[in-house]
């Protein structure tokens, strides 16, 4: 499942259900990503972005009714990729982020790493 582009790739998680955020710690691992840092709320993920270092996010749209669009705008600001993940079949990306990939929960581990390849890119190598 390791694809070796993405061996040691960094991540941030911004999820609040920590069940689905390990999961997705799991998925990532899996594809030979590195996790470097998971939220579950804005407030806590803007620091993360501002001091560690990443190569791409993974955004829950609905962080426990605060949507995730701030951390998006950090995470932009600084040219970095990031992905939507929302479990409401309706709700996608808004506004200025709606060219940004969404994911529907529950999606596959074949999905994730297609739509990772596609952001990393020229990053990681097809």
């Amino acid at each position: 499942m390791n694809h070796p582009g993405m061996t040691g790739c960094r991540v941030l998680i911004v999820e609040d259900e920590s069940v689905f955020a390990m999961m997705l710690e799991a998925l990532l691992k899996d594809l030979g990503c590195h996790v470097v840092a998971t939220a579950a709320r804005p407030e806590d993920a803007i620091p993360i972005i501002e001091r560690r270092a990443l190569d791409v996010a993974v955004l829950d749209i609905n962080l426990d009714g605060q949507n995730s669009y701030g951390v998006a705008a950090a995470l932009a600001a600084r040219g970095l990729p990031f992905i939507f993940s929302t479990g409401y079949s309706a709700e996608g990306s808004g506004g200025e982020f709606s060219d940004r990939p969404t994911l529907h929960k529950p999606f596959r581990t074949d999905e994730l790493e297609q739509v990772l390849l596609r952001v990393l890119q020229p990053k990681v190598p097809h």
